[in-house]
């Protein structure tokens, strides 16, 4: 097998929310449909698949992320970070993984329970949080990344073209221009 750097958790992980993110919106939007809607059951059933197939992918994610864990070289506050995230990743795991097992046996079942529902939002919000925790390992601590290129100069801004339209974008509100660099560090 080749090797991913620093390893298969990121990969892994894309399929663990968008699986598991896709089945709460369809648990949610097929449990308030109304009962003579004719995609109800159709909206249910792939809210199953994905949460079932979620569910198993999420075993291995939370596998690769313990082992991310115990391998990717950190310092105390990107620990702290890691750690941090690890406490809502597990958890989140477990109620997912709970909430597929409830799904298969009530698989015959036409009416989602409305505590189901309720689980399953509150697991989504829990997905959004581990998620923005484990985006802030790799863009505010910089964890498992190889090292940037070193900026000289401007930064490489005039080392390179971006085509004629970056040049010519409208501004953001509070944002500097390309060309100001003084609200930019390097």
């Amino acid at each position: 097998m080749f090797e991913i750097i620093p390893n298969y958790h990121p990969i892994l992980v894309h399929f663990t929310v968008a699986l598991l993110s896709t089945a709460s919106l369809l648990f949610i939007v097929g449990a308030l449909a109304p009962p003579s809607a004719a995609w109800k059951d159709t909206c249910l059933t792939v809210a199953r698949w994905n949460l079932w197939l979620g569910a198993l992918i999420t075993l291995a994610t939370v596998l690769a992320g313990w082992q991310a864990y115990n391998s990717v070289a950190h310092d105390g506050p990107s620990h702290a970070a890691m750690t941090d995230h690890k406490n809502w990743a597990f958890p989140t795991a477990g109620l997912f993984i709970f909430l597929a097992l409830w799904a298969f046996i009530q698989r015959k079942t036409e009416k989602v329970h409305t505590a189901f529902v309720v689980l399953i939002a509150i697991a989504a919000i829990m997905l959004g949080a581990t998620g923005l925790k484990g985006g802030d390992l790799v863009y505010r601590y910089g964890l498992g990344v190889m090292s940037l290129p070193e900026a000289t100069g401007d930064g490489g801004h005039d080392s390179h073209s971006h085509g004629d339209d970056a040049h010519h974008q409208p501004k953001m509100k509070n944002s500097p221009s390309h060309d100001d660099h003084s609200g930019h560090a390097h």
